[in-house]
């Protein structure tokens, strides 16, 4: 089944943060945001498109348990945590946060003049108890240009490394090209157009901050009416923690 979530069924928050104001885009609860049909997509808990003003921070705030999964697709983003430890993102790199067993952290905009954009993907973590860790991986345009390009995996050599029964790849997909995505039994498939677009799936048409959510589909077939930018996330539906953990 494929289901298409167009870009006004998707929630919209704005508020003021320190420092400036943001504007949300939230696939699945967050905050005081609620949707019962739309309670997440099995390993993936949250799905967020957020802009923050120039500028502006997210103060630190506490996490636990969570595998964070955040990529940039406009300016340049800054994660702080209380130990100093971060790194600073540039359109199309990504970053993987283990929180663990807790820690303060902080999104940024690193530009005093410039909007920035960043998608955050919250994962369920399949054992809990970690030490927390940051690690981030740049990666250009080039490189994901009409393929799909794995950016996180929890088993893969040479890939951000995520504990969660997950997978999350990016492509710039131009004009008239396609790609196909096979998904294995019991697994799913989320894919945002983050940016141009419309893109074709499985001969559905998915637009400009679209979603286009695949549930027992055993392959995406992706074809882009315009240049696109593309996140999709390869997530195990009947998401379960480790009892022994």
């Amino acid at each position: 089944m494929l289901t298409v979530r167009h870009p006004e069924e998707i929630y919209q928050a704005r508020g003021a943060i320190q420092d400036g104001t943001f504007a949300g885009r939230w696939h699945f609860p967050f905050g005081g945001y609620r949707d019962p049909e739309n309670r997440g997509f099995g390993a993936l808990w949250v799905f967020n498109d957020d802009t923050l003003s120039p500028g502006a921070t997210w103060p630190l705030h506490p996490h636990r348990e969570i595998e964070v999964v955040t990529y940039c697709a406009v300016g340049e983003f800054r994660h702080a945590d209380e130990r100093g430890k971060g790194g600073v993102l540039k359109k199309g790199w990504v970053q993987h946060t283990t929180v663990g067993n807790g820690m303060l952290h902080s999104e940024i905009n690193n530009s005093p003049d410039e909007p920035m954009r960043f998608i955050q993907m919250w994962f369920h973590p399949s054992r809990e108890g970690l030490h927390p860790s940051v690690e981030q991986k740049a990666v250009e345009r080039r490189e994901r240009t009409n393929k799909l390009l794995k950016l996180v995996s929890p088993d893969e050599s040479g890939l951000l490394r995520i504990s969660s029964d997950a997978n999350v790849l990016a492509s710039f997909l131009e004009k008239g090209e396609g790609l196909a995505y096979g998904l294995k039994s019991g697994r799913g498939g989320y894919l945002y157009v983050v940016e141009g677009g419309p893109v074709a799936v499985n001969g559905r048409e998915v637009e400009a901050l679209g979603a286009a959510k695949a549930e027992d589909e055993k392959e995406l077939i992706i074809k882009a009416l315009e240049d696109a930018e593309l996140l999709l996330v390869d997530a195990l539906l009947a998401w379960k923690a480790d009892e022994d953990s």
